[in-house]
């Protein structure tokens, strides 16, 4: 029977055309089988710098419009974390550096064990070494990852720290006397018979913003030279897609998902890095971006956990090399379910740090900010130095004559909240290193060489700039040639003479050398004291309220 509008023909010319149709079929399907079952797909979730911040808080992410929005906290990290990994068979977590370090309370109280933890639930698989994982020495960051207690404080109640269960990675960091790296260069996975490694490093220039103490017998080496020594080896073991991650990075000048304009280190580090590299992970600046440089995709995802970056490799099985990449920074929004284990661990910490963290110290007026001026200045740091020469003023404590304080040490505002007060936990989250502070004598001529050093090879967006307290003042000159940039130097409307000695105080962190300021170890009849943190506790207590001290001290 013919059903109306079946069209009619002969039953030959059916089977003819069934045929055809099969075999059309099989020439467009077949190859498209074979070419996805020679695919392996492999979705990559990245961080970087997080510095141990585990609760949401008050963090926000500003979107190029200029609109801030609550972003960030582990929590919902983890979240969106799970999410993100169900749409993939294959998924890993990866982080470029800074996971710990410059801490807030809740984390630096405990060493930082916390955050390890919080790394360790969200599955964490492998973390490069940042500059910060070295702010306690190389001892204290074995510890972290083998595990143990802490060799002055010991365990918290009955329960050995287990270490961290993902593999820090330091292929750069060279013990002098093995001549090896301190921890695996690098990681190798395999995914559905392909593999790839990720290499992991810090930036080469750790020593000069780390304290030398921790990292005697290290050596940091070119990052480029290091990746392109490794990719030989790893070649030979039939690998042929590498990741890098590197905690190194640039600074752009459009959203978070663009690159316009990047300029920084990580530029020339993937122009001279073997083209063997298919993606380069980065941090370090504390940027946003989304790059393709060299015919290979950089990205950064910002800091403190408010980004994450999904990156999309497709590998293919034949030539066991990157086929294809796809990167996306995505904000981690706070409109999700909070991440029930991570909350527990945030609550168990809490109950021990509160008591703590909510003491108020002491009163403010207004918004104190660590934002510079043209000179370099910040209203914070005028305070913090004012705190550490109150500190060691008097003979018996050091008999200091002026204060200097590195910016980099100065690492959150003081916000007007609650009529004023300051609880202990905001300062800590200014001032989190536990550094001690050290009166010494330095001549007026060292004093001068010591400024002149805050412009010896800056790096790009990075301010220098000590701060310096009440009393002191100088000026310096942009254009004037290195070594006779800083002129006009008095104190207490004096000038400064060469030959003449004075009492400095700096922190231990500055007196080892740190941030490169290598004319302080020259300093003599050095006196310890008391940590900046009690230095800023006493000065709250006895001078509240606080007002923003006026600008002025330095001058350009």
């Amino acid at each position: 029977m013919v059903h109306q509008g079946e069209p009619v023909m002969p039953r030959l010319g059916k089977i003819l055309w069934a045929g055809f149709l099969s075999l059309l079929l099989t020439l467009i399907v077949i190859p498209q089988i074979l070419a996805q079952g020679n695919e392996v797909t492999v979705q990559l979730l990245a961080f970087n710098d997080l510095h141990g911040h585990l609760e949401a808080g008050n963090l926000t992410f500003t979107l190029p419009d200029g609109q801030r929005i609550p972003a960030g906290g582990v929590e919902y990290l983890a979240t969106h974390i799970k999410q993100l990994r169900r749409q993939y068979r294959h998924s890993v977590l990866v982080s470029a550096g800074d996971a710990i370090g410059a801490s807030p309370l809740l984390s630096a109280l405990f060493h930082d064990e916390p955050t390890i933890e919080a790394l360790d639930a969200m599955q964490l698989a492998v973390n490069a070494v940042g500059n910060h994982e070295f702010d306690r020495g190389v001892a204290e960051l074995l510890r972290l990852q083998q595990g143990g207690c802490h060799p002055q404080e010991g365990c918290l109640g009955n329960r050995r720290f287990a270490g961290a269960k993902f593999q820090y990675l330091a292929a750069n960091v060279i013990d002098e006397k093995t001549g090896q790296p301190i921890l695996p260069p690098y990681k190798i996975y395999r995914f559905d018979g392909v593999k790839v490694a990720f290499i992991g490093m810090t930036l080469q220039g750790t020593p000069q913003i780390v304290a030398p103490s921790g990292i005697q017998g290290l050596r940091f080496l070119d990052e480029a030279d290091t990746v392109n020594a490794l990719v030989p080896e790893l070649q030979k073991q039939g690998i042929q897609a590498i990741v890098v991650l590197v905690h190194e990075g640039g600074f752009p000048t459009g959203g978070y998902n663009e690159c316009p304009g990047i300029s920084g280190p990580i530029v020339d580090i993937v122009r001279r890095t073997d083209p063997a590299v298919d993606v380069f992970i980065t941090g370090h600046t504390h940027q946003a971006y989304n790059c393709v440089l060299a015919g290979r995709v950089v990205t950064s995802a910002a800091a403190f956990g408010r980004l994450l970056t999904e990156i999309t490799l497709t590998l293919n099985r034949r030539t066991q090399d990157v086929q294809a990449v796809r990167a996306n920074n995505l904000i981690v929004t706070r409109d999700v379910p909070p991440d029930g284990t991570l909350t527990r661990l945030l609550r168990r910490y809490k109950a021990l740090a509160d008591p703590l963290a909510n003491r108020v110290i002491g009163q403010i007026t207004a918004d104190i900010l660590r934002t510079p001026s043209p000179s370099g200045e910040m209203p914070l740091g005028n305070l913090i130095a004012d705190a550490q020469l109150a500190a060691t003023q008097a003979p018996e404590q050091g008999g200091a004559v002026v204060a200097f304080m590195n910016p980099g040490g100065i690492r959150a505002d003081l916000t007007y909240t609650a009529g004023g007060q300051v609880t202990y936990g905001q300062a800590f989250a200014v001032q989190p290193f536990g550094n001690n502070l050290v009166t010494m004598t330095l001549t007026g001529a060292e004093i001068k060489a010591l400024l002149e050093q805050q412009f010896d090879n800056p790096a790009p967006g990075q301010n220098r700039i000590l701060q310096v307290s009440q009393g002191f003042r100088y000026r310096w000159l942009p254009t004037a040639p290195p070594g006779q940039r800083v002129q006009e130097i008095t104190l207490n409307g004096q000038p400064l003479r060469p030959e003449q000695t004075y009492r400095v105080t700096v922190n231990s962190f500055l007196a080892d050398g740190g941030d490169n300021f290598t004319v302080l170890r020259q300093g003599r009849d050095r006196l310890g004291g008391v940590t900046d943190l009690a230095a800023w506790e006493a000065y709250f207590r006895a001078h509240s309220p606080l007002s923003p001290p006026a600008l002025g001290r330095i001058l350009n």
